[in-house]
């Protein structure tokens, strides 16, 4: 590949949550009847090219998971599940995505779009983490950085993300 797609282009509303640690974004390719095979191919490059080596996916179904370990990018599913309790998979989320910064790893993480709920879970994780000390202040700061208000599903799964046992120090 030659010229300005050798270097593929950036997730749609990509967005650092931690410089140079944590990123989100809508999913690779786009979501559901917008997802198209090369653009999601060209953000995977992208994402290579910018050091990424884990993808968590938010996603209920499988989608693009097989692309990921085609682009040999590391990658993690958690599913969550609209109407059921979140809890489970936010604990295995956040203690996979605890130990992948802590490990160096650059992560995305994502779902169909980005949405309330995956700014939601990124506020949930802050907390969690003991990376900031309150959920206001958490849910303040990822709505600042994407640039809109979260609504309730995603303060829900902020609540949840309370609920859960604190990080163990290592």
């Amino acid at each position: 590949m030659r010229g300005k797609w050798a270097v593929g282009i950036p997730p749609r509303n990509f967005t650092w949550i931690i410089r140079d640690q944590l990123a989100l974004s809508e999913r690779p390719g786009g979501f559901a009847p917008n997802h198209r095979r090369v653009r999601r191919q060209e953000e995977l490059i992208w994402l290579r090219g910018q050091g990424f080596t884990r993808i968590v996916s938010l996603l209920v179904s499988q989608h693009n998971l097989q692309a990921y370990e085609d682009e040999k990018l590391a990658s993690a599913h958690y599913p969550l599940m609209p109407g059921t309790d979140p809890r489970p998979a936010l604990a295995d989320a956040f203690s996979d995505l605890d130990a992948s910064l802590r490990s160096g790893a650059r992560v995305l993480v994502h779902q169909e779009e980005l949405g309330e709920r995956v700014m939601g879970v990124a506020a949930g994780f802050l907390v969690w983490s003991g990376r900031l000390p309150a959920q206001p202040q958490a849910i303040a700061l990822v709505e600042h950085l994407i640039g809109h208000q979260m609504g309730s599903a995603g303060r829900e799964l902020v609540v949840a993300a309370a609920g859960l046992p604190p990080r163990q120090p290592v």
